[in-house]
């Protein structure tokens, strides 16, 4: 177990940065240093997706998925809802024998309710669970932040994470193959 120094357990520090050149070392990087030595605080920035980073460095799946479902069910119990009421208790006609509350003709508005409140919720809740819009974040303080949109691979271990110590965190890093490391400060 490593022990933080003074300089650690001070909250300007946000954490340390390594620079990688190509994707495949990124991911085999974060899959050492989460699997292999136990750090969980840890985010990894790429100009595109890179297959397999998040398991590498245990990022939970999205509740997303969850969410528009639950809406776009909310949506189309709404869609019958108004459908019902406006069918059978606001407006009761009967026009050419159909009944009262016909599911048939009813399909395409259910439809449209449905996929209406899960894109919204899609769009709002992606940037809500994204945290966004963020104009700010500590790792654009790393010299080499620029070139994240084109040709740098980053991965961030987070001064919060209980095995981070700055000299060995650093280390660590540089011993899986970053081509320079950083410390961040907040």
């Amino acid at each position: 177990m490593s022990t933080n120094t003074p300089e650690t357990t001070d909250k300007t520090i946000y954490g340390v940065v390594a620079e990688f050149d190509l994707p495949e070392k990124l991911v085999a990087a974060g899959r050492k240093i989460h699997h292999d030595h136990g750090y969980t605080k840890l985010d990894a920035l790429s100009p595109f997706p890179v297959h397999g980073i998040d398991d590498a460095i245990g990022v939970p799946r999205s509740i997303l998925g969850y969410l528009v479902f639950c809406t776009g069910a909310v949506g189309l119990m709404g869609a019958i809802g108004l459908i019902y009421y406006a069918g059978a208790i606001s407006y009761p006609l009967v026009i050419g024998g159909k009944p009262l509350f016909a599911f048939e003709p009813s399909i395409p508005i259910m439809f449209e309710c449905t996929v209406l409140l899960g894109s919204f919720m899609a769009v709002f809740g992606m940037f809500a669970l994204n945290k966004l819009p963020q104009f700010y974040h500590p790792t654009m303080n790393y010299a080499g932040f620029p070139g994240v949109t084109n040709d740098r691979f980053l991965l961030v271990v987070e001064a919060t994470d209980p095995k981070f110590d700055i000299v060995d965190t650093q280390r660590l890093l540089e011993s899986l193959g970053a081509k320079k490391t950083e410390v961040v400060e907040a």
